[in-house]
Order: C-alpha cells, then sequence, then structure tokens
C-alpha cells in the first residue's frame, strides 16, 4: 500500500482495514466533506480486499433543486471511485407533519431506517456512518442543554446493531478540521449543504453560535473537554450496563406476548439508579415508546418497585406511591407482592 494519508492512518489505526475489508461495507453518503471523506479513505484503506465496498445516498427533498444536485454529486463520485452506489428517496417533510416528531428527528429515523434496509438487502455486515468528534461534542451540549443521564452524556455510540448489520462511526476521534484539509490535498470537491447554517435548527446554533461563544469566552478547548466527558461516562455506563445485564435474569420474569414481571428482592439493595437503567433496559426490549418518558416518570416506576414487599405491605415512606400506574404507550404498572408487573394495555 502506497504511504497513506494522516487521516487515512487515523482512520485506518481506529478501524483496522483487517476487521472489514473481506466482508461486504455499507457507506453511506451525503455528499458533504465528512462522507466524502469517509468513502475516499475507505477505498483507499480496502486495497485488495474480498469484500465488496458499496454506497448508499438518502436524498430527503428538503432542498429542491440543491437536493438532486447532491444526489448527483453522489451518484458520480461513486462512479469515478468504481462504488456501487444505492439512492433511497423519504418525504421528510411529510413524514416530520405526520408525526410528533420535528424535522431534524424524522430526517435521522428515515435516513437509519433506509440504511437499515439497504444494508440487509446487500447482506452488509457493517453501515458506516461520518460522524466526527465535532459531532460527538455537538451532540453531548445539545444532550446537557435538553436534560440527560450518565447515558446522554456518552454521546455517540461508535457501534449499535442496526438490523443484522452492525452500524459503525470510525470517524468519531477525527475533527471536521482534519478531513477538510484531507479533502484539500486530495484536490476533492464536496458538496455543502446550506440549511447546515440555518439558525432556526437547534444544532446548527449549537455549532456555530454556542460553541464558538464558548470557546472565546470561557475555555478554547471546550470540544476536548467536552469529548473527555462524554468518554468517562462511556466507561461509567459500561459498568452500569454490566450491573444491568447481571440482573436480568434474577429479576425479570417474561409474562404473556407483552407483559414482564420485575421481581423486587434482588434490587432491594441496588442504587436507585441501577433500578432505573434496568427499568429503561426492559422498556427498550419490549419496543414499548421512549420519548414521551421523562425522568419524572422513571422515578416514579422505581418508587413503584422500591414500594414492593414479599407479604404485599409497603414501607412507610412509599405510602403516597400508587399500586397502579399507567404510563406512556398505555403501559400499565401494578405492584404486586414482591414485584411489579408491567404490561400494554388498550389505550
Amino acid at each position: 500500500m502506497a504511504v497513506l494519508h494522516p487521516v487515512e492512518s487515523e482512520l485506518a489505526a481506529a478501524w483496522p482495514p483487517e476487521a472489514w475489508k473481506d466482508v461486504t461495507v455499507l457507506l453511506a453518503v451525503s455528499g458533504g466533506p465528512d462522507s466524502v471523506a469517509l468513502v475516499r479513505a475507505m477505498t483507499t484503506l480496502k486495497g485488495d480486499g474480498r469484500g465488496r465496498l458499496l454506497a448508499a445516498h438518502v436524498n430527503h427533498q428538503l432542498r429542491g433543486d440543491d437536493s438532486e444536485a447532491d444526489e448527483a454529486f453522489v451518484v458520480e463520485l461513486c462512479r469515478g471511485l468504481g462504488l456501487p452506489c444505492e439512492v433511497h428517496r423519504a418525504q421528510v417533510e411529510q413524514l416530520a407533519a405526520d408525526s410528533s416528531d420535528g424535522l431534524e428527528a424524522a430526517a435521522r429515523s428515515v435516513r437509519y431506517e433506509l440504511l437499515g434496509q439497504a444494508g440487509c438487502r446487500v447482506g452488509a455486515r457493517y453501515v458506516v456512518t461520518a460522524h466526527t468528534a465535532d459531532d460527538q461534542a455537538e451532540t453531548i451540549l445539545h444532550r446537557i442543554l435538553r436534560g440527560t443521564g450518565i447515558a446522554g452524556l456518552s454521546g455517540i455510540a461508535r457501534a449499535r446493531p442496526l438490523g443484522p448489520a452492525t452500524l459503525i462511526r470510525p470517524l468519531l476521534g477525527l475533527r471536521r478540521v482534519q478531513l477538510l484539509g484531507y479533502l484539500d490535498d486530495l484536490g476533492q470537491a464536496y458538496r455543502v449543504d446550506a440549511s447546515n447554517v440555518d439558525t432556526r435548527f437547534t444544532r446548527n446554533r449549537i455549532r456555530h453560535d454556542l460553541l464558538p461563544e464558548l470557546a472565546a469566552r470561557f475555555n478554547p478547548g471546550v470540544v476536548d473537554a467536552l469529548l473527555r466527558l462524554g468518554s468517562l461516562a462511556g466507561e461509567v455506563r459500561a459498568v452500569i450496563d454490566g450491573l444491568v445485564e447481571g440482573l436480568r435474569g434474577p429479576c425479570v420474569v417474561e409474562q404473556g406476548s407483552d407483559g414482564i414481571r420485575i421481581r423486587v428482592p434482588p434490587l432491594v439493595d441496588q442504587p436507585r439508579y441501577v433500578v432505573r437503567e434496568l427499568l429503561m433496559a426492559v422498556w427498550r426490549d419490549r419496543g414499548w415508546p421512549l420519548q414521551a418518558m421523562g425522568f419524572a416518570q422513571w422515578d416514579l416506576l422505581a418508587d413503584m418497585v422500591l414500594a414492593c414487599r414479599e407479604d404485599g405491605t409497603r414501607p412507610e415512606r412509599s405510602t403516597s406511591v400508587p399500586r397502579k400506574q399507567t404510563f406512556p404507550g398505555a403501559i400499565l404498572a401494578e405492584i404486586g407482592e414482591g414485584h411489579l408487573g408491567l404490561r400494554r394495555v388498550d389505550s
């Protein structure tokens, strides 16, 4: 292999080609600088690997002719690199209007849905997106502003399941300025999405207004500070996940097609935070709606768990805790003798 550019070397260190060059990998390519840098670096690093490298572009149809130009650019880029490219179109504005999600959330949701479907169709082992360290810092700060727990502070996961494939973000250790320098060194063009500077969107205000203000007036290294916070939170999260996983067997009992019992005795001596995390894990496993569940709801559920006794009595301090409560998504929680029952009911 020829001498690698520093960006290519960092990517190779973060995600060694030996781990992916002989399997099918699907790259999400928007046409912006981050994803164009990803596809150029991945193409170089694959070398003579036996696997397939493919691209997918999701056209959200939000910017008229600009969206069409982005699509045409990605198709031509991939043709020049010898990469098969799938194009997927979505009416994001309509999807956002038909749901309670905002435009940004709707676009993100449909993008991952289409990428997951494309990955499944081509038999991809990995689906790869071009999130950077700057995206990570912006995400952590955004979550702090909205209110978050340890899981939220850990930021964007480097890897997670996406259908039968694994979604992976190998550029999380690289800054956006590095990728722009890489493209400049290559003489590689890319597309600039004008909506990325539209400060009507919260993420853009964080990127273009808040972070520069924090860097100028409080801490020039604010991005690095946020990244360190995310890394530390990720380490804490790993410990908590281990505790929660160890409690699943003794605590969680399936009850029919859409019900669960949480046995309380194994939880009596556990920290309240761990109890809440176990409840969240159960909720996710069942596919119950998470969006409307805030801290108050999770804390009430923890109260209900800790109010249970084997003999059906309740500690004095728990007398104000309801024995039965319906939560978002028509999930009924009901205190029993030594357990909390959770099941979906007709709304």
